[in-house]
């Protein structure tokens, strides 16, 4: 494992490079569904973890265990990221109440250097009879300029997840004086028209044709699977600089043992702030 952290973290020096010529002003977002992130994950795993997404500003942590387990895994990843150098914070919801057997939690970390936290982070109870799993909301302010991570996990494709993301053609008429920056794995791509009504409000997604989930396994050095994370925001707003994916696959020697950290890619999006 240690040869694979230091593989990671060339992985994400190059993503550092790719960025640092855009100067301190940029905010850059990491969204990543952790697969069963709770008390199962090794020391070793949550290093690498930390190795992966310590180069962003905020990371927007998706499928955290709801019970035991969950919030200390979450507690053990700020504690590693904050031997890495820099000073970070967290903020861990509630489980999600709408769907008992599905319930989970989500989570927000962030350097304490370049954001500051302003009120609570909230689960928003509007629509958690309609939507499983409801997002988990936390206004973040930089230099005086104050933005909103939304941090979602739909329900599987296969039980049609544009069922709950309709709803959120509602939140910027409910949160008007937010800047919404909507994250994380939707279970759709971004061309799914139930994507349209934000669109027409000005949101745009930051990736487009970019696959985020990984295979069972490979095929014919193809290990990706489908479209499913992404950012949506408000192009009025925020100004996009860059965004991606941190292949963390790579580092392992087989597909398998990768899946053991997760079955999705983290992705990224840089943004300054209008």
């Amino acid at each position: 494992m240690e040869s694979l952290s230091r593989k990671v973290i060339l992985i994400v020096l190059l993503f550092i490079i790719s960025i640092s010529s855009y100067g301190q002003s940029t905010i850059s977002v990491c969204s990543w569904n952790l697969l069963n992130f709770g008390k199962t994950k090794s020391d070793k795993e949550i290093e690498f973890i930390a190795n992966t997404v310590s180069a962003f500003d905020v990371i927007a942590i998706q499928e955290v265990v709801a019970g035991y387990g969950g919030a200390q895994a979450v507690a053990r990843l700020h504690d590693e990221l904050n031997r890495k150098g820099a000073k970070w914070d967290y903020s861990v919801s509630e489980p999600t109440v709408s769907s008992p057997h599905k319930t989970e939690r989500y989570a927000f970390i962030w350097k304490t250097s370049k954001l500051r936290k302003v009120g609570d982070a909230w689960l928003e109870e509007k629509y958690n009879k309609e939507i499983d799993r409801e997002p988990f909301f936390i206004r973040l302010n930089s230099n005086g300029k104050t933005f909103t991570l939304v941090n979602f996990h739909a329900i599987t494709k296969s039980k049609q997840p544009e069922t709950e993301i309709k709803y959120f053609k509602f939140f910027p008429q409910s949160y008007p004086d937010d800047n919404l920056i909507f994250c994380g794995d939707f279970n759709l791509p971004q061309s799914h028209t139930v994507f349209n009504p934000l669109r027409k409000m000005g949101y745009a997604s930051s990736l487009e044709g970019v696959k985020t989930s990984l295979r069972q396994k490979c095929i014919n050095g193809d290990c990706m699977a489908s479209e499913f994370d992404n950012f949506f925001y408000n192009q009025a707003r925020a100004q996009f600089v860059a965004s991606g994916i941190i292949p963390f696959f790579k580092a392992f020697s087989d597909l398998k043992k990768a899946r053991s950290i997760s079955d999705h890619v983290p992705i990224y999006f840089e943004f300054t702030l209008n």
